[in-house]
């Protein structure tokens, strides 16, 4: 008998970035509207926008009870790109903005093994 393959819980991550996605974007609209320039108010939103993308995709993911090996990497990627984003914004640290295409590569990644994870079924 084969152990239980373990993998990412994919639709508990997606879950969590959904629900704080949400939040984050209700707190830009409200709360940083009128403290945060049009470019830093967008950079942040870009980062809400992208966290949901991927939260949606892990929640899919997740839902095929399958193993996957992209969500670690959709999660590493919203929570660097995304994060770095948000940092940004709210610091106003340019070189942070170095940052964000790592996890930016990394969420390409994580879509692309979700693809060949698909292939495989």
């Amino acid at each position: 008998m084969t152990p239980e393959p373990r993998f990412f819980p994919a639709l508990q991550a997606g879950a969590v970035l959904a629900a704080l996605g949400v939040a984050l974007g209700a707190f830009g609209a409200h709360a940083l509207k009128s403290q945060l320039t049009a470019e830093l108010l967008a950079n942040f939103e870009t980062g809400v926008r992208y966290q949901m993308y991927a939260a949606l995709a892990l929640i899919a993911l997740g839902s095929t009870g399958r193993p996957q090996r992209a969500g670690l990497w959709l999660t590493l990627g919203a929570v660097i790109f995304s994060g770095s984003l948000y940092v940004l914004a709210l610091s106003g640290v340019r070189w942070l903005g170095a940052i964000t295409p790592i996890g930016g590569v990394l969420m390409i990644g994580g879509f692309v093994l979700a693809a060949l994870d698909a292939r495989r079924a």
